[in-house]
């Protein structure tokens, strides 16, 4: 396996936890709880993907990976509402936190590998980091977490994608590049979050 291949298996897992526990919040069912789950998971590669012209989708491809979500959404439905009283924004964060920093990297990366220009392939980054999040807030009815907390949410994954792209032209080491970067999103927005760092806000 691949360190890329590992990393996007580690930023699905992520991804899916932090829908479960979104999905139960809000007291949906089985079916809603998977939905939730394979729209975080997948949401950023896919779009990713389709901006890419890649196909097939990289999900379709490894079929695995829905196989998976499905089947923790029939343990973590259970699980989740048993362990509901210490299912805390604090944990949602940090789930958060660590998929935007692993699936940002994962999708830098991958433009990279398709030859994509520096500041397009950063953007790619960012989208595949951002976008899964995005559509589990819309489909529980919020405003997208990365629209209204006023934190560097996407801000951390745009800088992430440039340290990675500086490390490989510096001629750092593909795999060290690979963690620290995803590594320092995680880390940046772990301390925006726990020190209230804000976007200013534009207009009056």
């Amino acid at each position: 396996m691949t360190l890329i291949k590992f990393i996007e298996i580690m930023a699905i897992l992520v991804g899916a936890f932090s829908g479960f526990i979104e999905a139960r919040r809000k007291r949906m069912d089985l079916v809603g709880v998977f939905t939730v789950a394979f729209i975080t998971a997948f949401g950023g590669g896919t779009m990713r993907d389709l901006l890419l012209d890649k196909r097939p989708l990289f999900w379709v491809t490894h079929q695995e990976y829905a196989i998976l979500i499905f089947v923790l959404a029939l343990v973590a439905s259970p699980l989740i509402r048993t362990l509901r009283q210490i299912v805390s924004e604090r944990l949602i964060v940090i789930a958060d936190a660590i998929g935007l920093g692993l699936f940002t990297i994962a999708g830098v990366a991958s433009a990279l590998a398709h030859g994509m220009p520096l500041f397009i392939a950063s953007m790619m980054g960012v989208i595949t980091g951002i976008f899964g999040g995005v559509l589990r807030d819309i489909v529980c009815n919020e405003v997208p977490m990365v629209f209204r907390d006023g934190r560097p949410y996407a801000i951390c994954a745009f800088l992430g994608s440039w340290m990675f792209i500086g490390m490989r032209l510096y001629g750092i080491d593909y795999d060290t590049a690979l963690w620290t970067s995803a590594f320092f999103i995680t880390a940046l927005r772990l301390i925006s979050w726990k020190f209230g760092m804000r976007v200013p806000a534009s207009g009056p």
